[in-house]
């Protein structure tokens, strides 16, 4: 995958025409623009990929737009993706023990739906249990399709509990070997407070028989309330209290100045967790803060606890969908020789118009459209992507504490966050409000959940 766009080969000008296009040589419907007319930095990357236009030249406006989109792919990825052209795998920008990878433990998720992703059911099914607070679907065939509720618990799950199946273990969750129980409690859009408690009292109700340990609650509740007072957050205390480690994301709002954590996050009993954003580096000095919500809260509680990656995190594309046909679409261009290109556009007619429509340009504009579009499109590879939002950190977090019970089954809930809290690392010049105690140590955690206790 390329960091910069392609340059092409030094070719003749030919005679300028106002309805012909300098740099592709098609014939322009709309009036073409002169190359001096652009802006400078505009300017420049066009001169980078067709060296010999003069300033009369003119270009095509959907060319223009090809060299627009590029320039902001550059402005926004090139600073991220300068130490490595891929994404890095959770347990190495975490540091995490490869001792422990959550066997034994199960991990309840709770999210508006779920898919039978390989990572989760190959080469063994962990998912030990289904449930849907919708009667009619409890059935675990119900996993085999792709709706639009499907794709966030699949991702939060992988995330977490994946073992990388489709990258050869490359791109793993930390809890690789934990078992999940997937809980629905949505379908599309807002999740209420009693969907979400209606979830948590399952997973009480079963964690002996599925030996839950971990909740994992990617879903924002209603609005800010006391948990003195609001039934979800209750019911936090009280699945603490019956032995089970809460977990939850705080929410993204934390560019608004509307920022409030809601239930549950806002449960003192639960290990909130908000973004970190390493910049896809394992470089401490680049740590910076995702745009995650903070508190206090409404009780006047420091919120979150913790901070994970909730940027440029891996996770599945959910298969059989447009989006799955366009990823691999753009990885399968990537991958291929010149001569190759237009075969291949011409085998997956339909799944991208932009691609379709630039079949005859130039090979180094089409590269570079292609690499537009694997950036546009936070494409890692035909199987993965990357994702952001306090969604997937809160999974992370939940992986760290599956390995920490792994190597540790006496932990109480308490104790687990006490951990975590002690061994996290703080951002130097971040707020204490948005970050609490700072970036969780996933190594230092279970080195001490080791120790706990003896």
């Amino acid at each position: 995958m390329s960091q910069e766009l392609t340059t092409a080969e030094p070719q003749p000008s030919p005679p300028s025409d106002p309805k012909t296009c300098d740099v592709c040589a098609r014939k322009s419907v709309e009036r073409s623009i002169l190359l001096s007319d652009l802006k400078p930095e505009l300017r420049s990357i066009v001169k980078a990929n067709a060296s010999t236009l003069a300033p009369t030249a003119r270009i095509c406006p959907p060319c223009v737009e090809i060299f627009r989109r590029g320039k902001s792919q550059i402005d926004s990825h090139a600073k991220v993706f300068e130490e490595t052209s891929y994404v890095l795998p959770t347990p190495l920008r975490m540091e995490a023990d490869e001792r422990f990878t959550g066997s034994g433990v199960t991990i309840a998720f709770l999210d508006s739906g779920f898919f039978r992703h390989d990572d989760l059911s190959k080469p063994t099914n962990r998912i030990v249990a289904y449930h849907s607070i919708f009667d009619a679907e409890h059935d675990q065939t119900s996993l085999e399709t792709t709706d639009v509720a499907s794709w966030h618990g699949m991702m939060t799950s992988v995330v977490a509990a994946g073992n990388g199946y489709l990258s050869d273990g490359f791109y793993r969750g930390i809890a690789s070997d934990a078992n999940v129980a997937l809980v629905k409690i949505g379908r599309t859009g807002h999740i209420s407070d009693s969907d979400i408690e209606r979830g948590l009292k399952w997973a009480i109700d079963h964690r002996h028989e599925h030996n839950i340990r971990v909740v994992n609650i990617s879903a924002g509740g209603d609005f800010p309330q006391s948990y003195l007072t609001n039934s979800l957050c209750q019911t936090v205390e009280r699945a603490v209290s019956e032995g089970l480690v809460v977990v939850c994301a705080v929410g993204n709002a934390g560019m608004s100045p509307s920022h409030e954590v809601l239930p549950p996050a806002c449960s003192p009993a639960a290990i909130s967790v908000g973004g970190l954003d390493d910049q896809n580096s394992l470089d401490r000095a680049r740590r910076g803060m995702y745009r995650s919500s903070y508190g206090p809260t409404v009780d006047g509680l420091q919120k979150p606890e913790v901070i994970a990656p909730g940027i440029w995190v891996a996770a599945p594309i959910l298969p059989h969908t447009p989006t799955a046909g366009e990823a691999q679409l753009y990885s399968e261009l990537d991958q291929a020789l010149d001569k190759e290109l237009r075969t291949i556009i011409d085998a997956h007619r339909g799944v991208d118009s932009d691609i379709d429509e630039a079949r005859e340009l130039p090979v180094p504009l089409l590269r570079q459209l292609i690499t537009i579009k694997l950036r546009e499109g936070n494409v890692i590879n035909q199987f993965y992507k990357y994702v952001d939002g306090t969604s997937f950190a809160a999974p992370i977090v939940s992986s760290i504490v599956a390995c920490m019970l792994e190597a540790n089954p006496r932990l109480t809930p308490p104790q687990v966050k006490r951990i975590l809290i002690e061994t996290a690392e703080r951002v130097p010049s971040i707020d204490v409000d948005r970050q609490g105690w700072g970036v969780v140590g996933a190594k230092a955690a279970v080195e001490t959940a080791l120790k706990y206790g003896k």
